[in-house]
């Protein structure tokens, strides 16, 4: 069993970028894949991005490809999503999930096991 606790949202103007945590507050998280999601108000939840647990598979839905980057540091218990060039619809509460092994469909938050409470970001204009 592993606790998520994620970290690093808040209000950001466009175009900023910001750097979110994923870190284990009980548990470890190095053998898990952990997914990246978003959830805008209004609106489903929905995958931003995967990483296995050794970083050498991620995937990265097309609408953040190019701005996004997951990664991962097992020595400190936590994984990183970092965004750039931010935008309004980017604003969402951001959360971090662990799958035991890589999904078969790793946009799907049935796949996922453990979750963190979430992490507000908000873009302006």
């Amino acid at each position: 069993q592993v606790q998520l606790v994620e970290s690093g949202g808040g209000l950001v103007q466009g175009g900023d970028s910001v750097r979110l945590s994923c870190a284990a507050s009980r548990g470890s998280l190095r053998l898990y894949t952990i997914g990246w999601f978003r959830q805008a108000p209004g609106k489903e939840r929905e995958s931003v991005g995967t990483i296995n647990w050794n970083g050498e598979n991620i995937y990265y839905i097309d609408s953040v490809k190019g701005r996004c980057t997951i990664s991962r540091d097992n020595a400190k218990n936590t994984v990183y999503l970092q965004m750039s060039n931010l935008q309004p619809e980017d604003t969402a509460i951001y959360f971090c999930a662990a799958a035991t092994r890589w999904p078969n469909d790793p946009t799907l938050t049935d796949n996922y096991r453990y979750w963190g409470q979430g992490t507000q970001v908000t873009v302006s204009s």
